[in-house]
């Protein structure tokens, strides 16, 4: 029976733990990368005993983290999709293969894109470039808050990105330029999301809100749609539910930062008896990858561990946890982009009494496959499923 059974799902986004075997073919930087493991030498070791106890020491070797007493499954993932970014990591995990670059813009938008934008908008846009969302704020705050004209920007990701001042543009009005840009972005130019990035502060001291949202393009039936067809409840937990556009998913709760991300996803663990428990932590990749501070990036690794021993202790015998990463973002590499790595895989239950190598998964979505077989729903049509192995000592009590 299913029916009592929860997957408490953590991505920590960023998080990469080594270059994956191609990325060469993305640049110098993905080839020198390793997220976890130069964030670990930045401050001369990581200070993470939960996640240690998890496997974190036996994926790759992270200064800090010892690797004798563990006890849960530990792998790492390699991405079968093309692209390094949120929307390819993600969609992977619940059976996606995307097989083909989303359309990126390293010269800026063309005029066929932005032309009506800016007829719906009523002005012409600012930047127009590929730019780090701190710098582009900064480089045209100045000029936006004295014309209202948005900040237009992207990144070497598929991303459109529309930047305004909270007290230039309302929040509700930045959304409906996002909205708008959606529907425009298709056939050529799908960008995989349109994000909204709206700041606050005055020049020399703008500071990005967390009333970002993204408007992400869907991809069909995934195994969150199997479990939502079988009345699972899937409830996201920061961008997850933009991630997916809501497809599959029972309820969205956007959060602050991750702090809060881990403080509604313990709420959600008293209020939920089944389903999936999905949170996406972003401030490893927003606030300290693409900013390049790996000391700050450690510190909230080791932030994060500290909150984990309480899912850990609220964890109930039919309970399973699984924390993972959607891509790179190594801030000591060159540039300030997502790095194409590998992603660590660790799963635990209190029926694991020792530590079990999941080994190097050929792609994200085992991750669905497992969640499938988890809750006995159809297997999405990529991925292995490893359950067989985490399922001795499970606790199969209805």
């Amino acid at each position: 029976m299913t029916s009592n059974r929860r997957w408490i799902w953590i991505v920590l986004d960023s998080c990469g733990i080594g270059a994956a075997p191609d990325a060469q073919s993305y640049g110098v930087a993905d080839a020198q990368s390793n997220t976890i493991g130069h964030v670990a030498s930045a401050v001369a070791g990581l200070k993470t005993p939960n996640l240690a106890k998890l496997g974190l020491g036996r994926i790759a070797d992270v200064a800090g983290v010892e690797s004798t007493t563990v006890c849960g499954a530990y792998g790492k993932m390699q991405e079968q999709s093309s692209g390094k970014d949120t929307t390819n990591g993600h969609w992977e995990f619940v059976g996606v293969i995307l097989d083909k670059l989303l359309p990126t813009y390293p010269q800026g938008f063309p005029r066929e894109i932005l032309s009506p934008f800016e007829q719906y908008v009523g002005k012409p846009v600012l930047a127009n470039k590929p730019a780090s969302g701190t710098v582009v704020i900064e480089e045209y705050g100045k000029i936006h808050m004295e014309t209202g004209r948005p900040i237009v920007y992207t990144s070497a990701d598929s991303v459109f990105q529309i930047a305004a001042h909270e007290e230039i543009v309302p929040v509700a009005t930045l959304y409906d330029w996002c909205t708008y840009a959606r529907s425009i972005l298709v056939g050529d130019h799908a960008v995989g999301r349109v994000i909204a990035r709206p700041f606050k502060g005055t020049l020399g001291h703008f500071e990005r809100t967390d009333n970002r949202r993204d408007y992400s393009l869907t991809f069909g039936n995934t195994v969150l749609n199997a479990l939502d067809d079988a009345g699972i409840p899937v409830i996201g937990i920061g961008k997850i539910g933009d991630i997916y556009g809501g497809s599959g998913i029972q309820e969205a709760i956007h959060t602050h930062d991750n702090a809060d991300g881990m403080n509604v996803l313990l709420k959600q663990m008293d209020n939920w008896s089944q389903g999936v428990l999905y949170v996406n932590l972003v401030d490893f990749d927003s606030k300290y990858g693409h900013r390049n501070d790996p000391i700050g990036f450690a510190r909230a690794i080791e932030a994060f561990d500290v909150q984990l021993a309480d899912v850990i202790t609220k964890l109930r015998d039919t309970d399973v946890l699984c924390i993972t990463a959607d891509h790179g973002c190594d801030p000591t590499t060159p540039g300030t982009d997502h790095t194409r790595e590998f992603v660590p895989l660790l799963v635990y239950h209190h029926g694991i009494r020792q530590a079990i190598d999941l080994g190097i998964r050929t792609t994200f979505a085992d991750i669905g496959a497992t969640l499938a077989d988890f809750f006995s729903v159809k297997n999405p049509q990529a991925g292995s499923s490893f359950w067989h192995t985490l399922s001795s000592g499970f606790s199969h009590q209805s």
